[in-house]
Order: C-alpha cells, then structure tokens, then sequence
C-alpha cells in the first residue's frame, strides 16, 4: 500500500524559503502570486493492507521524525 504525506509549517509560522520564492516568482512577472509556503513530500510503501493500520503507522512515523509537531502539520493520503 502506498502512502504520501505532505509536511508543511503550520499557517502561523514564518516561512522564510517561501517568502523568497514567493517575491522571486513577482520579480520573474507572475503578478498574481499572493504567497507560497513550502513543504515536504514523502511517499512511503507498506506492505499492509489494512487502511487502519497503515493509517496508525504513517501516523507514528511522522510523529516520530518526519513532522516537527510543534511548528508543522500533515496531512496523510493512503492510495
């Protein structure tokens, strides 16, 4: 079973690297760019079939090092 998740900072935290491509992107001429937060993208293959199961897993896993809970949120998606 395939599994992604994407880390980003959470929406009160500074994103510093964003802002900079957020302002590299308007001084290239995208006008329309409003803001860009950057992130992290993981995807993980379990050998399980169980959505529960593979949910709790990939649940510990970014709890546990891919995710800085303090200042990063995830969102998970089990293909």
């Amino acid at each position: 079973m395939k599994i992604s998740a994407t880390v980003t900072l959470k929406q009160d935290v500074l994103d510093p690297q964003g802002k900079v491509v957020s302002q590299t992107l308007k001084n290239m001429g995208y006008k329309s760019i409003v803001s860009v937060r950057q992130g992290k993208y993981f995807e993980i293959e379990l050998n399980e079939t169980d959505k529960v199961k593979a949910k709790k897993i990939i649940e510990e896993i970014n709890n546990k090092l891919l995710t800085n809970v303090i200042i990063e949120d995830y969102k998970i998606s089990i293909k």
